[in-house]
């Protein structure tokens, strides 16, 4: 077992002694610090201590990149300094003293997304595979569907719209659960919130549309009325009536006393919110949704989506950086509801495989520096499955060059992809693997649009380090790194 005394001892001392450090975590490879004063840390000392692979800032932390071994080193840093470890989410609750508002609103939409993003990526492969089974006429079949002349295939894509059901119809129930276990409130009370916007009593949102105004069903109370339609798949209003229900809930136990807040606290959040939820909040929510989706459907739907495109794979790699990205997936979802697909998440995926293809060009380069592999070669294969970040932070954006030639392919690969309209089911596994979630029909260009998206970025890194464009040369950069083996 590797001893890392003296490098945790450096990283203390480096990163501005034990009263510079408000929190400290650690995750399968990083150390996560809230620091009170990043200015202190220096990253360029840090970065020569042996055990450390790289450091970089995000969300409000301070991450420094150790590796396999971080719970080893964590362990030694924890006796060294004298700081006792604490959760991640509490990290994070620390690092918000280093974020300005739109960074805290866009963690705060990053803590809602995280929990219900593998029910949406298990959706979105079913929707996949059941396209194959019920839209693709197969010439060896005569031109007709699998389901058409098979009925087993026809049983399991029935049976499995049970699932996708319950993920795409019944998302506004996961959104106001994530949204009360993000607040810290009841629970339960916002799985029965969400429920009550998508309850069978109601007309399905999907029938709204093709529902006479006089057939509309409603809750009758003498004096006035109120429709009763479901808001399946719906976004927007169910996140502001998940805040609304969390808010009320929290001023409630301050002004109820406890020996009665138990009857008292779940009944006069959950009624009234529910009553502003089908009033108010759903059918401002519905509009504000409806808005953001079709502004967004008709760039990549204009005369001149491809712009639209390729700013969109330009600039989404800086959006990361900046915790911007995330409002992504809500834009995502809404137009999943309202056209049945996203043209958005496809680009995503295509500038994962432009940063990790990136990545790669430089342990083409600089093949045989080990202590860089390390980070390197997982930080590729990580791009490669949908998560950039190693790969932004630990070598693109220190070289810059790199980082600049990924956004040029990927605004490239996000251009074409938008002027041939590939669409995605749902969002999925990033990366290469995106494919899976990709509209059967667009399965042909989005391989040609990866491939843009592997040579665009692998070709200019190469072209970019040859003729020394950017003023940050390699060997600048590797003059202040330590000696291999060091």
């Amino acid at each position: 077992m590797a001893d890392y005394k003296q490098d945790a001892k450096q990283l203390l001392q480096d990163i501005g002694g034990p009263e510079n450090i408000s929190a400290v975590s650690h995750c399968a490879t990083r150390m996560r610090f809230v620091l009170n004063d990043p200015a202190k840390a220096d990253s360029k000392k840090i970065e020569e201590i042996p055990a450390v692979k790289g450091t970089f800032t995000q969300a409000g932390q301070y991450q420094v990149i150790i590796g396999n071994d971080v719970a080893t080193f964590y362990n030694e840093f924890a006796k060294i300094s004298g700081k006792e470890g604490v959760s991640k989410d509490e990290v994070k609750a620390a690092s918000k003293q280093n974020q300005n508002p739109v960074q805290r609103a866009m963690s705060v939409l990053a803590e809602i997304f995280s929990p219900i993003i593998p029910a949406i990526v298990v959706g979105g492969l079913i929707l996949g595979f059941r396209n194959i089974l019920e839209a693709v006429p197969m010439g060896y079949l005569d031109g007709q569907t699998i389901v058409e002349v098979s009925q087993f295939w026809s049983g399991v894509n029935s049976f499995l719209w049970l699932i996708g059901e319950a993920i795409f119809h019944f998302l506004p129930v996961g959104i106001t659960w994530s949204i009360a276990k993000k607040m810290g409130t009841t629970q339960i009370l916002g799985i029965v919130l969400g429920i009550t916007l998508v309850s069978p009593q109601l007309l399905n949102a999907y029938a709204v549309a093709g529902t006479a105004a006089a057939d509309i069903p409603f809750w009758d109370f003498g004096f006035f009325k109120i429709d009763m339609i479901g808001y399946q798949a719906q976004v927007i209003p169910a996140m502001l009536a998940g805040f609304l229900l969390a808010y009320l809930e929290l001023w409630l136990r301050k002004v109820i006393p406890q020996a009665v807040s138990m009857i008292f606290v779940p009944f006069f959040a959950l009624v009234p919110t529910v009553l502003i939820a089908h009033t108010v909040l759903g059918p401002i929510g519905w509009v504000i949704g409806g808005w953001i989706s079709s502004l967004v459907y008709a760039g990549l739907g204009s005369s001149v989506n491809w712009l639209f495109g390729a700013l969109f794979g330009f600039l989404y790699s800086p959006l990361v950086i900046t915790g911007l990205h995330h409002m992504s997936n809500a834009i995502d979802l809404q137009l999943i509801a309202d056209y049945g697909g996203t043209n958005l998440w496809p680009m995503i995926a295509l500038s994962n495989i432009a940063q990790g293809s990136a990545v790669l060009a430089i342990i083409f380069l600089h093949r045989g520096d080990k202590k860089e592999e390390q980070v390197s070669i997982p930080a590729a294969i990580s791009c490669y499955l949908g998560v950039t970040e190693p790969a932004m932070f630990g070598i693109n954006i220190k070289y810059v060059y790199p980082f600049v030639a990924a956004m040029i392919g990927s605004g490239i690969a996000g251009m074409v992809s938008t002027m041939f309209n590939v669409t995605a089911n749902s969002i999925g596994v990033g990366g290469l693997p995106g494919i899976l979630s990709i509209q059967n029909q667009y399965w042909i260009i989005f391989i040609i649009c990866m491939a843009i998206a592997i040579v665009v970025p692998f070709v200019l890194t190469v072209v970019f380090r040859k003729y020394n464009i950017f003023n940050k040369s390699d060997q600048a950069i590797e003059a202040s790194q330590p000696e291999l083996g060091q």
